[in-house]
């Protein structure tokens, strides 16, 4: 099922943001940044020397760094609706928590951002409609009377949310609809599949969705459909009480955007060829990509990968593989912003002089997505009944994984392996649910590289 001839690169980065005091409404602690330009782009090859008269495949990788702006500078306004599951399931310490998550998060907004509040069960209310946040103690008023009753009407919520994001959606602001649910959406559309389009519609307006469930009851694969298509960010709360740090990582996250709207176009040269775009959606033809990156964050780094096919070449001679084309917008400038880059791959004689110039950290991490994918196939397995298979699978993962460990000096996939095996562990349990939801929220994680919730 692995194919070790190839290799898919992924790199996974965590955010790691510091919010500063109530009083400072969102400051955060952030390094200097580097030059002028607030993001940079980098294309790499898996392998960018190849033996001389052979064609080949391998992967190209474009990775996008955004800086930190300066301790003063002031972050892109925010445009955010809190979209709160008030089902009869959220009674009592659930909602609670959830209410004052929704507080703290519209305490440290500033009057130029924007919030709105929905709540729903089988039926949808905006509780708070979008406005500035000029008055956060009547705002959170409006939160803390929330009651739980009723069903679950999920997709009404978000896309009433949505109706309040686009009120005031603006190339500067961060456009973002944050939803909690601890169920299934019972009432209305309810498939991953139709979760999906509205969060690719969403998308297309620049608005993402960040998902969070709470507890074991929540559809999982329904929620990262809907955060993964539009772009957004996943977290998985185990009890009430982790919601708080959720909704400060998501705060933010939603603080330090750098870029917006970020679009990325891939020209292969003569005689190169796009195979695939891995873990993330894309529009491939043999001689061009285009995709979408929602935002950037600093000091994190999203990436799109390419596998790519490569023509022959003489020994001595250099080819271009593919110029990249970026245009993102800068919200704190209000100004569209456009980069470029370029690839090439040389050839030469000798196998020893291939192998010195593997770039071995985008192969490790390639290694990382493979082994994200048959991680992906081994849960649904599992859901299929056939554990032992799964089981099976995890294990071959693992040794793949120990394999490239050893092969790339990479203590990042010997981790990997060793919580393949812990997952291996945990299929055979009667309820695996907490273990589901952990590896789909890491498999989440590994092919987007989001805000870590």
């Amino acid at each position: 099922m692995l194919r070790t001839r190839f290799w898919l690169v992924l790199v996974m980065g965590l955010l790691g943001l510091t919010l500063g005091a109530r009083e400072s409404k969102a400051q955060l602690i952030v390094e200097q940044p580097k030059g002028n330009e607030p993001v940079k782009v980098a294309a790499n090859l898996g392998h960018p020397v190849l033996l001389a008269d052979h064609s080949g495949r391998t992967f190209l990788k474009i990775g996008f760094n955004a800086m930190a702006p300066e301790q003063s500078a002031r972050r892109a306004p925010i445009n955010v609706a809190i979209v709160l599951d008030r089902s009869a399931s959220m009674a009592g310490e659930r909602i609670e928590k959830a209410k004052q998550a929704a507080a703290m998060v519209i305490d440290r907004l500033t009057p130029d951002d924007v919030v709105s509040v929905v709540a729903y069960n089988e039926t949808v209310s905006v509780l708070v409609p979008a406005t500035p946040a000029r008055n956060p103690a009547e705002l959170s008023g409006e939160v803390a009377a929330i009651q739980a009753e009723g069903t679950t009407a999920l997709f009404a919520g978000v896309s009433k949310g949505a109706h309040e994001v686009r009120k005031y959606v603006e190339q500067n602001r961060v456009n973002r609809i944050v939803l909690l649910s601890d169920g299934m959406a019972n009432v209305g559309p309810s498939s991953s599949g139709e979760l999906a389009e509205l969060g690719q519609a969403l998308a297309k307006q620049g608005i993402s969705v960040t998902t969070i469930g709470l507890g074991e009851d929540y559809n999982e694969d329904l929620m990262v459909a809907l955060a993964r298509a539009s772009d957004g960010n996943h977290g998985y709360a185990r009890s009430a009480d982790d919601l708080d740090r959720i909704f400060r990582l998501e705060f933010a996250s939603q603080a330090a955007v750098v870029a917006r709207d970020v679009r990325v176009s891939v020209h292969l040269a003569p005689g190169m060829r796009a195979v695939r775009v891995l873990g993330r959606d894309a529009e491939v033809t043999d001689s061009a990509v285009a995709a979408r990156i929602n935002e950037l964050y600093p000091n994190q780094e999203r990436y799109l990968l390419l596998e790519v096919e490569l023509a022959a070449g003489g020994a001595g001679q250099q080819r271009e593989v593919a110029s990249v084309d970026v245009r993102y917008i800068d919200p704190l400038t209000r100004s569209t912003r456009t980069l470029s880059s370029k690839v090439d791959v040389s050839f030469v004689k000798s196998t020893a002089e291939v192998e010195s110039h593997l770039n071995r950290d985008v192969m490790a991490t390639g290694a990382t997505l493979v082994a994200n994918e048959a991680n992906k196939q081994a849960v649904l397995l599992r859901d299929q009944g056939k554990t032992d298979d799964a089981v099976a699978l995890l294990e071959k993962n693992a040794v793949f994984l120990e394999q490239k460990a050893r092969e790339y000096g990479s203590d990042r996939l010997r981790k990997d392996a060793e919580l393949n095996r812990q997952q291996k562990q945990q299929l055979p349990a009667p309820n695996w649910n907490d273990s589901r939801k952990s590896m789909r929220k890491k498999q989440f994680q590994y092919d987007f590289a989001p805000a870590e919730l």
